[in-house]
């Protein structure tokens, strides 16, 4: 989300007659995109704001903005102790900026449009849906990003079809809680409408979109992936532990064996399915056999992806509030290193089975002297070709697997 809206910024700022400075400190406006979803995330943002600081100090005609998660409700006092940020505005919310570009660089006329022309990609980010209304104990987003607030179906369809335009062949469609799009819309729109819509853009080849709640997840959404074209075969579903008393802990919303049954149900209308997720060790009060719940629950789903992260307390959410951290540092990182230890052996096996198969790649570009790009399942192939591929689709000989990627030659262009 937070690459998404960098870029919409920069397609703003670029309307405007914004060129990149090569170096920060010649930069006539420096705008901060933050993520506090972690404290270390956090301490990195504050130590970014204490180095511009010294910037501004040089150049007092220098503009400083932040935007992202770090602007919270309390501006008036993010003010007084960042004084040398000139505007705070919030994720998504562009009204102060553009009006502050105005006033401060002169400009005189607004733009109503984005600027797609420039560093034209094969894939791109579209925001969908902003803000979540399910408040899981550890998580600072809905505090930071409000309540879930959908665009309309109209305005993204006009978007994708503008970076279709400009030569984007796939899209992300994103969301803190994607598949809750459309509840807060009139009528009956649903993210299964809005990709029922996207299917039929010419030239448009892939739709994905991230990021899921079990709980939001149903079978109108299920039936889409299966039956469009142009929807990948692929799901990030979140399932943060494998035990339920954790789970309640978390205010997720689910049973570990409803995720099960939803897992098994999508599988069943999906067969080659690719499933991603996301794991919190070491959670408050989590103990040796919940841990073990959890690596079972891996073992059995078998993931393709698995995000992995040691729990840190984000203050002002309930977990903070109302649990003791109480997992010892050492146990969290054990814990982690053993989740990592146990999905890099199951996804070498499930990479494994895709040597000497011919697999259909978007190229997006490439990377020390390899093109590379991503399967419908979201899979990472590198290739060697002297022939500038990036944005097609190719045929790939799948001849070298590992865990986290595949290598091969190619086959055929497709488009």
């Amino acid at each position: 989300m937070n690459k998404a809206e960098s870029e919409q910024i920069a397609a703003y700022l670029d309307s405007f007659g914004f060129k990149n400075a090569n170096v920060i400190g010649d930069a006539d406006l420096i705008i901060l995109n933050t993520c506090v979803v972690r404290k270390s995330a956090e301490d990195k943002v504050l130590g970014m704001l204490g180095y511009l600081r010294g910037l501004k100090d040089s150049n007092p005609n220098q503009s400083i903005m932040v935007t992202g998660c770090f602007v919270d409700s309390n501006v008036e006092y993010l003010k007084k102790r960042f004084p040398q940020v000139e505007l705070f505005f919030k994720p998504g919310d562009y009204e102060d900026l553009i009006e502050r570009l105005h006033k401060k660089h002169s400009i005189k006329q607004k733009a109503t449009t984005l600027s797609y022309t420039n560093k034209a990609k094969a894939t791109a980010y579209v925001p969908i849906i902003q803000g979540c209304n399910n408040f899981c104990s550890y998580c600072i987003v809905p505090y930071r990003r409000g309540k879930e607030i959908s665009r309309s179906l109209e305005e993204i369809i006009n978007e994708v079809s503008c970076l279709v335009q400009n030569g984007v062949k796939e899209v992300t469609l994103l969301g803190q809680n994607v598949n809750s799009y459309g509840h807060d819309l009139p009528g009956h729109t649903d993210l299964s409408r809005l990709l029922n819509h996207l299917n039929n853009i010419d030239d448009l080849l892939r739709v994905r979109f991230l990021t899921n709640h079990p709980k939001d997840m149903n079978m109108n959404l299920i039936e889409s992936i299966a039956g469009l074209d142009k929807v990948c075969e692929h799901l990030h579903l979140p399932l943060q532990a494998g035990d339920n008393e954790i789970l309640k802990l978390m205010r997720r919303g689910y049973t570990v064996e409803q995720y099960r049954d939803l897992v098994t149900g999508i599988r069943n209308y999906i067969p080659d399915i690719s499933l991603s997720t996301d794991i919190i060790v070491g959670f408050p009060g989590e103990t040796d056999v919940q841990f073990e719940k959890t690596k079972s629950v891996v073992e059995e789903i078998r993931f393709d992806t698995v995000h992995i992260a040691a729990y840190s307390p984000r203050e002002g959410t309930r977990a903070s509030i109302e649990l003791e951290d109480n997992v010892p540092a050492e146990v969290k990182k054990k814990r982690l290193e053993e989740i990592e230890s146990l999905q890099s052996k199951i996804l070498g096996e499930i990479n494994s089975q895709l040597k000497g198969k011919s697999l259909e790649i978007l190229v997006e570009g490439d990377k020390k002297g390899k093109w590379y790009g991503r399967t419908r399942s979201d899979k990472l192939v590198f290739f060697n070709h002297n022939v500038d591929y990036s944005g097609k689709l190719v045929n790939i000989l799948i001849s070298k697997t590992s865990p986290w990627s595949l290598q091969g030659d190619i086959e055929s262009s497709v488009i």
